[in-house]
């Protein structure tokens, strides 16, 4: 039931005269899906109440931070212990080495890390260590990806096969974008092409292995095979942006999914983000040793960052990565997701609604097509009015998913089978009335 006055009408409102567009950060805006967003007043577990005191069945979990769902105790008591102790000091504490000791230990592509606050930051950070290593400009991107908003990275693809880029947003000039080279994603031909013209000039390759951000969609086992191989021949760095499926899709991360796959694959950086902070401003760049000590203060490289390594943080990723490291975890948490995505699949076909999905450990992803896109190009041939319709749909029934298409959802381990019930239910009263 709706309330009768909808106060986060005059909060948004109140919202859009101090903050631009009302938001911090533009897809809360509802922009893509037309109406007023929701202004959260607390959660736990697998909810979230807005300030209706409206109960939502949680699918964003902070764009994928909350992987054990909101508030979880042992979370709560780390980092309540570690407030108690100083916010923040300007110095190295020995809860930075703890979680740096933590990360490597779960991904054993890299040998050393470092921690800064953002994944834009970590992102922009490593492409720099990438150019700095090599002594390389170029670079290559997938049309798709999304790497944070450094200016760099903030690139759509160009006019033909491979090209360069131009700017994404306003504020970029173009010669930012001069060395970053665009390509499809999943496309093996488009690849070679790329490398036969610039090879030599390529600092790195970045990619999301699994795309969080035209959805969910995955890099394919010959595509990626592809990329280590090309990269390997060239000199290039393979630079794998884990800020979302990082200790998302398994305790390894993505790259142990494609390790499991392709003999002795693994990356030469990677970008880490969202589960490490556990909810906390944290994120992370890494890689092997030779390539991470030419890192200032010990190499050329810049870096630097008043609140990195921030001891509330550490202490909240901290005990986030113990938790998701027990045994189980990862197999209760993606047979939720996997019976979520089951059950939304059985919906949609009895109501004969195109529908596909996918998912990895906690992370999903689903589309209004009849079979799963490889590309963005594919992947904006879904129906987005009927995206619109079932987003609202799900919000009036109480169930929160990404406000926009384009962007993947993620389970939590405080799901119950209730809640995923009670979610499938809720889309097929909807798909009923497409039929």
């Amino acid at each position: 039931m709706k309330p009768a006055v909808d106060l986060n009408v005059p909060l948004f409102e109140r919202a859009k005269r101090v903050i631009p567009g009302g938001v911090n950060s533009p897809v809360r805006a509802f922009k893509a899906v037309g109406g007023v967003p929701r202004f959260v007043k607390r959660s736990q577990g697998a909810y979230f109440w807005d300030t209706n005191d409206q109960r939502f069945i949680d699918y964003i979990g902070s764009w994928g931070p909350m992987i054990l769902g909101h508030g979880h105790p042992a979370v709560v008591e780390a980092v309540q212990k570690a407030v108690a102790e100083g916010f923040s000091f300007g110095a190295p504490t020995e809860r930075e080495v703890e979680l740096a000791e933590e990360i490597l230990k779960h991904v054993p592509s890299m040998d050393m890390v470092r921690l800064v606050s953002s994944g834009t930051e970590a992102g922009m950070s490593a492409l720099r260590l990438a150019r700095g290593a090599t002594g390389r400009s170029k670079f290559i991107k997938f049309e798709g990806c999304y790497h944070g908003h450094a200016d760099a990275l903030l690139v759509k693809a160009g006019s033909g096969l491979a090209t360069f880029g131009n700017p994404t947003s306003a504020g970029v000039p173009p010669e930012v974008v001069q060395h970053t080279l665009v390509l499809e994603y999943n496309n093996v031909q488009q690849l070679e092409e790329a490398f036969d013209l610039h090879g030599p000039e390529l600092a790195c390759l970045m990619i999301e292995p699994i795309a969080g951000n035209m959805n969910f969609v995955r890099a394919s086992v010959p595509f990626m095979k592809r990329c280590r191989e090309l990269c390997t021949k060239y000199g290039a760095l393979l630079v794998f942006d884990e800020v979302m499926s990082g200790f998302r899709v398994a305790l390894g991360s993505a790259q142990s999914v494609y390790a499991r796959q392709i003999e002795g694959f693994k990356p030469d950086m990677t970008v880490l983000g969202k589960v490490i902070g556990g909810g906390m401003p944290l994120a992370a760049f890494g890689g092997p040793r030779a390539i991470m000590e030419q890192m200032a203060p010990q190499g050329p490289v810049y870096q630097a960052g008043t609140l990195s390594g921030n001891p509330v943080a550490t202490a909240c990723g901290l005990a986030t990565l113990k938790e998701i490291s027990k045994p189980g975890f990862y197999e209760a948490l993606a047979s939720t997701t996997q019976n979520l995505m089951a059950g939304l699949k059985q919906a949609a076909d009895a109501a004969g609604v195109p529908f596909c999905a996918d998912s990895e450990g906690g992370m999903f992803g689903f589309f209004l097509l009849p079979e799963l896109p490889s590309n963005y190009a594919q992947v904006l041939k879904t129906d987005s009015a009927r995206f619109n319709t079932l987003f609202h749909g799900l919000l009036d029934r109480g169930v929160y998913i990404a406000p926009a298409l384009y962007e993947a959802g993620f389970v939590s381990a405080a799901h119950t089978s209730q809640d995923i019930e009670a979610t499938v239910a809720a889309a097929r009263d909807i798909f009923k009335t497409w039929g």
